[in-house]
């Protein structure tokens, strides 16, 4: 019951962190978790003005065994289909160009929407404004949320974005009070007013931070939470610490002779040069299994915030099994999982 508990506490999850580790897996993760639990889920992740079918957006498809990327229409990734519960992944990618495009046809201007596309002028006009795309981007979130709110049909149940690296995020869901103070009036005024009432609302939206066990990235995701409590008023909802090592229990007085022995008892050969590069490679391991508890050790110290974990994929390529391997992960790790206090 905690899996309905935790999508339930809100209905935008903003996922970010510093760039690689891990946020686009996570966003799929999520999304593949609250399909299992019977939930229709939205992926939107955002694109550059004027980008037409971003590479970058196929990882997310190769996570559900698919080679699309993302574009303007939404792409089915995960059928509603299977025994009850049967939820839904859907995706999508969202630029500012497109946004406007929809924002002038919601408000009766198809026609200068179409001058703006024939003229080539979409992409400056969209753009022109500090803050502009920022704004316009959050601005169909922001509708899409108010459409799952009010249980339109073919509403998500549950909005996941894959936002920005930790840097830009930050300026992302700044930008639309900085918008506050510059417009005095009128339709952007107010479209930054309502964006930011839903980003100010933790029933509506809330941010989860991604990391991997490292100093640079636990360092750079305190900060982040900072910076986004302070600057954007949002409201942070977990951590999540992804790429940690399984614990193996391997012991320091482990050398080469015990290892030989070990495994002509066994039936096995293992010459004294391959016994040699196992004992430096669980040296090794042990190394690194102590810094990364020693990294989420401070990241619990610097960051009050519940923590999830995903295990470090042994695979260069991420499809529907590690993808199975990390939804199971965060699915054990909200069984004990318990929300901030707002």
């Amino acid at each position: 019951m905690v899996v309905e508990e935790f999508f339930a506490q809100t209905r935008v999850f903003v996922v970010t962190g510093k760039g690689g580790v891990g946020k686009t897996t996570l966003s799929g993760a999520m999304a593949n978790l609250a399909a299992r639990h019977g939930l229709s889920c939205l992926v939107v992740q955002m694109a550059a003005p004027g980008a037409s079918r971003p590479p970058e957006t196929a990882h997310l498809s190769r996570l559900f065994g698919q080679d699309g990327v993302l574009d303007y229409e939404e792409l089915v990734l995960k059928p509603l289909d299977g025994p009850e519960p049967a939820g839904q992944v859907r995706a999508r990618a969202l630029r500012a160009d497109t946004a406007l495009v929809e924002y002038l046809h919601a408000h009766g201007m198809k026609r200068l929407s179409r001058r703006l596309a024939t003229s080539g002028a979409l992409d400056v006009v969209a753009t022109a404004v500090p803050g502009m795309p920022d704004i316009l981007v959050l601005g169909k979130l922001k509708q899409m949320e108010r459409a799952a709110a009010a249980g339109q049909p073919g509403a998500p149940d549950v909005i996941v974005l894959d936002a920005p690296a930790a840097g830009h995020a930050v300026r992302f869901l700044q930008s639309p009070h900085g918008l506050l103070g510059a417009a005095t009036g009128g339709p952007v005024r107010a479209q930054a007013e309502e964006v930011v009432a839903m980003l100010s609302d933790p029933t509506r939206c809330q941010v989860v931070l991604v990391t991997t066990p490292e100093e640079t990235p636990v360092s750079e995701t305190v900060e982040t939470a900072q910076a986004l409590e302070d600057k954007a008023g949002a409201a942070l909802c977990t951590v999540v610490v992804n790429g940690r090592m399984p614990h193996l229990d391997l012991p320091a007085d482990l050398c080469a002779e015990v290892l030989v022995g070990a495994a002509g008892r066994r039936g096995a050969r293992l010459s004294e040069p391959g016994a040699n590069e196992l004992v430096a490679a669980a040296a090794l391991r042990r190394a690194r299994q102590r810094s990364e508890a020693a990294q989420v050790e401070r990241l619990a110290a610097e960051l009050p915030l519940p923590q999830l974990e995903l295990p470090f994929c042994f695979s260069t390529e991420l499809g529907p099994a590690q993808l199975a391997l990390l939804t199971d992960a965060l699915e054990s790790g909200l069984a004990s999982w318990s929300p901030v206090r707002l």
